[in-house]
C-alpha cells in the first residue's frame, strides 16, 4: 500500500551556492500540451482527459526565472504549442557537461513511475527512474519539493474553489561521470515537465 509523506513547505530559497552550479535549459521546443489557463480561456486547458487546467492567477508569470527550493528553473512560457511536454518519448538535447542531478518541474495525472534515458557523448545510456506525485491535491509520495500549490483548479465551464492543483520539483541522478548530451522521456502520457535545470558536478 502507498504511503505518502506530507511534501516539504512552499516557498522561494535562494541559491546558496554558485551560480554557475545550475543550468536551466530551453525546452520549448518539445511543448505539446497546454496545462494552464486564465479564468477568461479555462476551456483552452488540457492537462488531463477531463480537460482540467492550473490556473495562471495563481502561478509565476510565464518565462519567469523562479528558484524551488534553492534551484532556479525557467518557468514555463506560453506558447502556440502549449506550455509543457506531455512525455511522449521526446528526446531532449542538452548542453555538454558533467553533472550531478537532473532537476525537473513536473507533475502527472495520477503518481507516475517510469524510466529516463540518459545519452553520453561516448555512445553510453544509463536509464534511471523518474517518479512523480498527482496533481491533483494529493500529498507527495516520492519525496518531491511541492513547488506551487493552486487554491482553486480550472474546469473547462467552471472555477473549481477548494481543489488544489499541485506542481512539483524532483530529480533524476547523473551517476556516470562522464558528459550527458541528451536525455530521452518516456513515452508516458501522464507525465508533464514544465522546466528543466542541469545542476553541475561539484
Amino acid at each position: 500500500m502507498w504511503h505518502c509523506e506530507p511534501a516539504p513547505s512552499v516557498g522561494r530559497v535562494s541559491v546558496s551556492t554558485t551560480a554557475n552550479t545550475f543550468r536551466p535549459v530551453e525546452i520549448t521546443e518539445h511543448w505539446n500540451n497546454r496545462s494552464m489557463s486564465t479564468v477568461d480561456d479555462k476551456g483552452d486547458g488540457r492537462f488531463n482527459v477531463w480537460r482540467n487546467s492550473f490556473p495562471a492567477e495563481h502561478l509565476p508569470r510565464p518565462g519567469e526565472r523562479v528558484t524551488v527550493g534553492g534551484v532556479p528553473f525557467d518557468f514555463p512560457p506560453a506558447t502556440s504549442a502549449g506550455d509543457n511536454a506531455r512525455c511522449a518519448g521526446q528526446f531532449v538535447t542538452l548542453p555538454p557537461g558533467h553533472f550531478d542531478w537532473i532537476r525537473l518541474l513536473a507533475s502527472a495525472e495520477r503518481r507516475v513511475e517510469d524510466t529516463v534515458a540518459l545519452h553520453f557523448a561516448d555512445g553510453q545510456v544509463d536509464f534511471e527512474a523518474i517518479r512523480v506525485s498527482d496533481f491533483w491535491a494529493a500529498p507527495a509520495c516520492f519525496g518531491e519539493t511541492l513547488a506551487y500549490r493552486t487554491p482553486v483548479m480550472h474546469y473547462p465551464h467552471h472555477v473549481q474553489p477548494r481543489v488544489e492543483a499541485m506542481l512539483w520539483s524532483q530529480r533524476v541522478p547523473v551517476t556516470r561521470d562522464a558528459t550527458l548530451t541528451g536525455l530521452r522521456l518516456p513515452n508516458n502520457r501522464a507525465l508533464h515537465i514544465f522546466a528543466l535545470t542541469l545542476q553541475e558536478s561539484t
